[in-house]
């Protein structure tokens, strides 16, 4: 086993002494840790990789200390034989604390335990492709740009590039819909999808990314291409640590109505067994440029953009331990972001090439926006009669407001003048998961993991202006319980079978449609009803190492969701129809077959996988008028994800991104696919490269260069949205270490590329929706932790 070298005794490390070791590297921190506290200390370095700890600041014997750095990493301390410690990974049962040493072969081993997986499993180690995004890429991306859309999908294969907009609809993950949560709370609102669900947190707020590929029943609901978990931030060790960061960001022509700024601050702390963070950040976004120094038009029909808004986010948590197996956690998060309302859409001219702008205006109503609420409490006892039981309760109170589309919602006030109306998106939700895990079984062969998850969303969409309800309040209620395991049948071939059955019911009261010539006035009567449907969903996946750095995984699992409820029932226009005779409310099951290789050394990871993503009865987006609807079909996906990276020596690390997808829907309903899916559907062929050099203690760079490639969608109706014109964009950063904190210089689209988006030019026709992509931007941050 490699292992640090034992260090240096000095006194008794049973005597509680006096330690402040900074912020750094697990393994740095550790190793001055051990070394001041004077204990002999081994570990293995694959057990430390891509981990930070927050150091330490107190009175504490040397076991302590030690504990206190891994609490929550899902590592623990062993006594050797030579009276020091050596690093484990931390037993879940009993049968695992009776061992004496750690495994021989600990290379095996990966860094990371993905909370995403319910059975918590480890990155690298899993059946179908996992990404996890640490802190240190998340700060490398934020140092560019603050557009969520843009930082995953500069980081994920097959995600679809930003629209660089409030709103994320277009913006696929393997063609198909991605479940966004928070510490495992989904954000979605899936009777009435609005497509904000992105925007919710902010990423200062955000401990590292978590990206399940492909379909997933693990957390229920909503995951037909995967899963993106944000996981918030820890406390830090210390009684009282600070973290304050500013950002201004500007256009290459330092245009004032461009600038933007960006204030974070952060305090966390441990004392005794409780521990807590709390922070606030408050974003003021400009206008944004392109690459030709023109503004970039604001959404004309209300949708919602990040230009030109105000946001900002209030976080708490607070933990307790009840002893060294038992957690009990409470946080909050408050979340808006909201237009400032300055500006009105210029149309351009698609036919010559001319992206739609924005000029200073007063637009009609009030503003577009996203708040967000939600408050979460967690249990964990990491030895309830020899298993790991997960509890979490949450709540989510979650409003969406849209600005005025330019013809929709007409009424006449009370003197007899024609007006607009806007709507806003209402869901309140409240769940639970209860989880149970057992490891050891059968001397070590076979891991269980089963749980059941509720949860209950009430959601409806109003007119702000008016009152009237546009989509009538919908309940849906959903239980599931599943079962899985993690079989390791040769120390080559494991197996990884589950199961999940959910149940599903949608109460809807009998409501009237608007008239959409006039929404004061009804349309047609539809009679309520409680559709339900059941589904039985399994996944079945395997992993053989040749080696410990050599390893092939195969996967096939199931996803589960629902159309959008709320565009099928405000549509209907003929009477006589009932909730319960919809078809339409049919679920969406797809399926995904995926088949991979994991390659791993001490200098390098590289990973690759094919995969397949079809459903019998799937959703194809497509344009009516100025709305997207739904179409029930069968739709048939495949493509490529490939992600590596490369470390020349200890200074230059190279990164590798590739992601290839296409897709057919049967359109004529013979259950044969025969027609190709569009850019509303998926994801262009990118390639990214990305450099990280260290230059010395103080200085570091970074450097990615992303190229999409064109692309011609020969059964696209519409001329306009056939051709996909592809586009290259340069990203750069400096950051430098100063003696009291972090400066850092980010350069987006270093080349100012003249481009416009994926989404304006595939998805969306229209003049007014024709954008342009973010030009050339400066981002300067200066970021301290006392």
């Amino acid at each position: 086993m490699p292992a640090a070298p034992a260090l240096a005794e000095d006194p008794p490390a049973s005597a509680a002494r006096n330690y402040t070791i900074a912020p750094g590297t697990l393994e740095d921190v550790l190793t001055h840790f051990a070394a001041a506290a004077g204990i002999p200390f081994s570990f293995d370095p694959a057990l430390v990789a891509n981990r930070r700890s927050g150091g330490i600041n107190g009175a504490y014997t040397g076991e302590e200390g030690l504990r206190l750095l891994l609490r929550g990493s899902g590592l623990t301390v062993q006594p050797s034989s030579d009276g020091g410690y050596t690093l484990v990974k931390a037993p879940q049962a009993q049968a695992s604390a009776a061992k004496a040493t750690p495994p021989e072969d600990m290379t095996k081993l990966e860094a990371v335990t993905v909370s995403a997986t319910r059975g918590g499993s480890v990155a690298g180690a899993t059946p179908q492709k996992v990404t996890v995004i640490d802190r240190e890429e998340i700060e490398r991306q934020l140092q560019i740009t603050a557009d969520r859309g843009q930082v995953l999908g500069n980081l994920i294969p097959g995600y679809t590039p930003s629209r660089q907009k409030l709103v994320n609809s277009g913006e696929t993950f393997r063609g198909r819909k991605v479940l966004f949560m928070v510490d495992g709370v989904p954000q979605s609102t899936p009777l009435r999808d609005d497509s904000r669900d992105g925007y919710t947190i902010d990423l200062s707020m955000v401990e590292r990314i978590e990206v399940i590929h492909g379909a997933s029943a693990e957390h229920g609901l909503g995951a037909t291409g995967g899963i993106i978990n944000y996981v918030t931030k820890q406390a830090r060790a210390g009684e009282f640590n600070q973290r304050a960061a500013v950002h201004m960001s500007a256009d290459d022509g330092l245009h004032s109505e461009g600038l933007g700024y960006k204030l974070d601050y952060q305090v966390s702390g441990r004392r005794g067994d409780w521990d807590y963070l709390a922070g606030a950040t408050l974003h003021e976004r400009g206008i944004f440029f392109d690459g030709a120094g023109r503004t970039i038009g604001v959404d004309p029909f209300g949708s919602g953009d990040i230009q030109d808004s105000t946001s900002y986010d209030l976080f708490g948590k607070l933990g307790y331990w009840l002893g060294d197996n038992q957690y009990l956690g409470f946080s909050v998060n408050r979340f808006e972001l909201e237009s400032n309302h300055d500006y009105a859409n210029v149309p351009g001219d698609r036919a010559e090439g001319i992206p739609a702008t924005s000029r200073r205006g007063d637009p009609p109503n009030d503003p577009p926006f996203n708040n967000a609420t939600t408050v979460n409490l967690s249990y964990v006892h990491g030895d309830w009669w020899g298993n790991q039981l997960d509890t979490q309760l949450y709540h989510q109170r979650y409003r969406g407001q849209f600005g005025t589309h330019p013809t929709a919602f007409p009424y006449f006030d009370a003197a007899g003048n024609k007006r607009l109306d806007h709507s806003r998106t209402e869901s309140d939700k409240v769940g639970g998961k209860f989880t149970l895990s057992r490891e050891g079984l059968f001397n070590g062969h076979l891991k269980l993991t089963t749980g059941i998850d509720l949860v209950q969303d009430s959601t409806q969409q109003v007119l702000v202006q008016t009152g009237r309800t546009y989509v009538p309040e919908s309940v849906l209620r959903n239980a599931a319980a599943f079962l899985q395991g993690d079989i390791k049948v040769t120390d080559a071939l494991s197996l990884h079978p589950g199961v999940r059955y959910e149940r599903a019911r949608i109460d809807v009261d009998t409501y009237h449609t608007l008239d959409r010539k006039n929404v004061n006035q009804d349309k047609v009567e539809v009679g309520g009803g409680s559709p339900h449907f059941s589904e039985t969903l399994v996944k079945a996946g395997a992993i053989y190492r040749f080696t410990g750095r050599v390893q092939v995984f195969a996967n096939y699992s199931e996803g589960f969701g629902i159309p959008d409820v709320g565009r099928v029932l405000r549509s209907i226009s003929t009477p006589g129809q009932d909730v319960d005779s919809l078809i339409q409310l049919k679920p969406i099951v797809t399926d995904n077959r995926e088949l991979g290789l994991r390659l791993s050394g001490n200098r390098y990871k590289f990973e690759i996988s094919y995969y397949e993503s079809n459903s019998d009865l799937g959703e194809r987006l497509v344009q009516e008028g100025v709305h997207f609807t739904g179409q029930r079909e069968k739709v048939e996906i495949r493509g490529v994800d490939v992600s590596g990276n490369l470390r020349l020596n200890d200074a230059h690390t190279l990164g590798l991104i590739y992601a290839f997808n296409e897709g057919k829907s049967d359109t004529d309903g013979d259950g044969r696919v025969d027609t190709e899916l569009d850019g509303a559907n998926i994801a262009p062929q990118r390639l990214t490269l990305q450099w990280q050099a260290n230059w010395n203690e103080r200085l570091s760079s970074f450097v990615q260069a992303t190229r999409y490639f064109d692309k011609i969608f020969h059964d696209q109706t519409n001329p306009n949205l056939r051709r996909f014109d592809g586009y290259h964009l340069v990203d750069a950063s400096l950051s430098y270490r100063l003696p009291a904190g972090r400066a850092s210089f980010g350069i987006e689209n270093l080349l100012d590329e003249k481009y416009i988006t994926w989404y304006s030019q595939t998805t969306r026709d229209g003049n007014d929706q024709f954008f342009s992509g973010r030009g050339r931007t400066f981002t300067v941050g200066y970021e301290l932790d006392f």
